[in-house]
C-alpha cells in the first residue's frame, strides 16, 4: 500500500512539473511573441519586422563641396521580412544592396518634420543591406564652418549635431532611440585635420587624412557623432582628456582640469562608468548646446571657458548622461524627462560631492527660476508643462526645454527626501544596472519605481500627479542657499542707498552674481542699472553665463549705457550656443523690439546650427 501511495504522489508531482513546465513554455512563448519595439512617433521604421544591429560607415568628408559621400553598410536582424525601412532626410541615396546583390529600394512620401521613409527590398534570409549615399546641402545635422568661424582662423571645421532626430539627415539609418546598434567607421578627410567620433579615438592626426573608428557598446543613433577640424589632444588622466584648437587645448584643460575627479565622483554614486574612456572636445562658437554627451566624446561650447571653474557644471552634466541617456535611454522622445530630469539630479549630487552642498543647491536654486520662467512661458499651453509629452506630428525638439530637465529634477530630488538618499541611491543604482544598454519609457519606470522603492517601503507618492499633469505639484523639494539670501540682501541695500559696497561682492561665484542680475526689482531705474554697470563692468562681462542674462535685463529695462547694445549685437553674432541667443532674442520680441532683433538676426544667423536658427525663427516669427 505504501508503494503505490508512493507512485501516486509521484505521479502527481510529476503531473503538477508537467503542468507548470507546459505553463512556463506558454508564458515565454507569449512573451517571445510580444513586440519588441515600442511605437515610435518620430521614425518611419518598423524594427519588430527588420531592425538594424551594427552599422559599418564609410565615407569621405568633402570640404569644397560641402558634403559626406560614401556607405553605410548594416548587419540587420531579420524577423521573416520582405522589407526594411530606414529614416532619411535630406540624402541623396545612389545605390542599394542585399547581401551584396542591388535591390530595389523607394523614397516615401517627405514629411517637414520626420524626412522620408528609405523602403529596401530584402529576402526573409537577408542578413546585410549596403546603402551608397551623400548629403546634400540641406543637411540639418552639420555645419560646415570656414577658417574664420574657428578659433585659428586657418583651417575649415565640421560637426554633426544628432538629436533628437537629424543623424538620419547625415546617415540613412533608422532614427529611433529605442534602436542601440555598436558601429565602426572609415573616416577620410583632407590631410592636416584630424576626425574624432562618439567611439574610440585616435590622439594625434593621420599623415593621410585616414581614421579608424570603432564603438563597441550599443548606442541609440542620436549619438553618433563626428566631428572634423585642426585640432589637438591633451590628456587630464588616463581616461579623461580634452580636444580642441591648438589656441584654445592649454585654457581648456585648465578648465576641465578636474574631469577624473568628476568620474570618481559618478562612479561612487551609481557604479562603474561604462564607456572607458571619457574626453570633450570644444568646437566652434556655433555649436548650438552647452554640452552634448556623446559617448566617449562629449562635444561642449567654448562659452564654457570662464577661467575659474565656475560653468563646469555642464560637463559635469554630460558626464551624468554616460548613465542616465547614454546607457539608460528614453524610449521615444515623448520620456525625454527619463534623460534630463535623471541627468540633473545626477549632476547636482556630482557637484554637490567635488565642490559642497551650497554649490550644488545654488545651482538648483537658478534652475527653479528657470521652471517658473518656462512655465510662465506655457501659460496658454498648460500641457506642455507635463513630464510625459505628447509629441506626435510636432518637432521633439519643442520637447527640449526645462520641464524636462528642472521639473524632471525637482521630481526626483522630492523623491529622494520623501524615501531617504541612502534608499534612493539604492534605488538608482539597481535602475541603471537593471536597464543598462537599454530602452525604458515613463509608463515602464513608474511600474520599476512602484516595485522597487515605493511600494516596497510602504510609501505613498505622488507620482501621476508629478507626471501626467500640468504645474509642479505642491509638495515639491525647496533647496535653500544663505548666499543667496545674502545676494538678495545686497542687492536691496544698493538700491536704498544708491549706493554699491563692491566689497561685499568680492568674492562671489558666477551663480551669485547671476543670481543677483536676475533677481533685480520689477521697479528698477536705470539709474541702478548704470550703477551697477559702472561698478561691476556688467556689459563687459568675460563670463558668458553673466553676460547673457545681463544683456536680456538691459533689453528688458531698456538700457542703453556703456555701449551694451553694440555689445549684445556682437554677442549674437559670435556665440551660437541656443540658450543663450535665444534668451537675449525672446527678450527682444517680448519688449516689443522685433525690429532691432530681425536686424541683428540678419548678420548673426548665417553663423547659426540649423537647430538654432529653427527656434529663432520661430521666436521672431520668421517662416522658412
Amino acid at each position: 500500500m505504501k508503494k503505490v501511495i508512493t507512485l501516486l504522489v509521484c505521479a502527481t508531482l510529476m503531473l503538477g512539473s508537467c503542468a507548470d513546465a507546459k505553463k512556463e513554455k506558454t508564458e515565454l512563448k507569449k512573451e517571445a511573441s510580444l513586440p519588441k519595439y515600442e511605437e515610435e512617433p518620430h521614425s518611419f521604421a518598423q524594427p519588430n519586422k527588420a531592425a538594424i544591429k551594427h552599422l559599418d560607415l564609410d565615407i569621405d568628408v568633402d570640404f569644397e563641396k560641402e558634403i559626406i559621400n560614401g556607405s553605410a553598410t548594416y548587419q540587420i536582424e531579420n524577423n521573416n521580412a520582405s522589407e526594411i525601412v530606414l529614416d532619411v532626410k535630406f540624402l541623396e541615396i545612389e545605390n542599394v544592396q542585399a547581401d551584396g546583390v542591388d535591390t530595389k529600394f523607394v523614397l516615401g512620401s517627405f514629411d517637414e518634420y520626420m524626412g522620408q521613409p528609405l523602403k529596401i527590398d530584402i529576402q526573409n534570409t537577408t542578413k546585410t543591406i549596403t546603402i551608397q549615399y551623400k548629403t546634400t546641402n540641406k543637411t540639418e545635422a552639420l555645419q560646415w564652418l570656414n577658417p574664420q568661424q574657428t578659433a585659428d582662423k586657418t583651417h575649415p571645421f565640421l560637426f554633426t549635431q544628432g538629436q533628437a532626430i537629424l543623424t538620419r539627415t547625415w546617415i540613412p539609418i533608422q532614427d529611433s532611440p529605442q534602436i542601440r546598434i555598436t558601429y565602426n567607421a572609415t573616416v577620410n578627410v583632407p590631410a592636416g585635420l584630424m576626425a574624432v567620433m562618439s567611439a574610440e579615438n585616435p590622439k594625434e592626426k593621420a599623415e593621410n587624412g585616414e581614421y579608424r573608428f570603432r564603438m563597441k557598446q550599443p548606442i541609440s543613433p542620436y549619438l553618433i557623432a563626428l566631428a572634423v577640424g585642426d585640432i589637438e589632444y591633451k590628456a587630464i588622466s588616463n581616461r579623461t582628456g580634452v580636444y580642441a584648437e591648438k589656441s584654445m587645448v592649454d585654457a581648456v584643460h585648465n578648465e576641465f582640469s578636474d574631469m577624473e575627479k568628476m568620474v570618481v565622483a559618478a562612479e561612487k554614486l551609481y557604479g562603474k562608468y561604462a564607456w572607458e574612456q571619457f574626453d570633450v572636445i570644444v568646437l566652434p562658437p556655433s555649436f548650438p548646446f552647452g554640452g552634448m554627451e556623446n559617448p566617449r566624446l562629449t562635444f561642449a561650447t567654448p562659452t564654457l571657458i570662464a577661467g575659474d571653474k565656475s560653468l563646469t557644471s555642464v560637463i559635469a552634466h554630460e558626464l551624468a548622461h554616460s548613465w542616465s541617456g547614454n546607457l539608460v535611454t528614453n524610449s521615444t522622445w515623448d520620456d525625454f524627462w527619463l534623460n534630463e530630469g535623471f541627468t540633473v539630479y545626477f549632476e547636482t549630487r556630482i557637484m554637490e560631492e567635488l565642490y559642497g552642498v551650497d554649490r550644488a543647491n545654488m545651482l538648483a536654486l537658478i534652475s527653479r527660476q528657470s521652471l517658473d520662467d518656462e512655465i510662465e512661458g506655457f501659460k496658454a499651453t498648460p500641457n506642455e508643462t507635463k513630464l510625459k509629452l505628447n509629441l506626435k506630428g510636432r518637432n521633439p525638439d519643442d520637447g527640449m526645454n526645462s520641464i524636462a530637465y528642472e521639473k524632471g529634477y525637482l521630481f526626483l530630488r522630492t523623491l529622494e527626501e520623501t524615501v531617504g538618499r541612502e534608499k534612493f541611491d539604492t534605488f538608482l543604482n539597481n535602475y541603471f544596472q537593471t536597464h543598462a544598454f537599454s530602452t525604458i519609457s515613463t509608463e515602464k519606470f513608474i511600474v520599476f519605481l512602484n516595485e522597487n522603492l515605493l511600494s516596497k517601503e510602504n510609501i505613498k507618492f505622488n507620482t501621476d500627479e508629478w507626471i501626467y499633469k500640468a504645474g509642479v505639484p505642491d509638495n515639491e523639494a525647496v533647496a535653500k542657499s544663505d548666499k543667496f539670501d545674502k545676494v538678495l540682501e545686497a542687492l536691496t541695500q544698493f538700491i536704498a542707498n544708491n549706493k554699491v559696497d563692491v566689497k561685499i561682492t568680492e568674492n562671489w561665484t558666477t551663480q551669485e552674481w547671476v543670481y543677483f542680475v536676475r533677481n533685480f526689482p520689477k521697479d528698477i531705474n536705470k539709474k541702478h542699472l548704470a550703477m551697477f554697470d559702472d561698478a561691476f563692468n556688467l556689459t563687459n562681462a568675460t563670463n558668458s553665463y553673466i553676460a547673457m542674462v545681463w544683456y536680456e535685463q538691459s533689453i528688458n529695462y531698456d538700457y542703453h549705457g556703456n555701449d551694451v547694445d553694440k555689445k549684445i549685437e556682437d554677442f549674437l553674432i559670435t556665440v551660437g550656443r541656443r540658450w543663450y541667443v535665444s534668451t537675449i532674442f525672446k527678450a527682444y520680441q517680448q519688449n516689443n523690439k522685433t525690429k532691432e532683433a530681425l536686424l541683428i538676426y540678419e548678420k548673426a544667423r548665417p553663423n547659426y546650427h540649423s537647430v538654432t536658427i529653427n527656434t529663432i525663427d520661430d521666436i521672431l516669427g520668421i517662416k522658412s
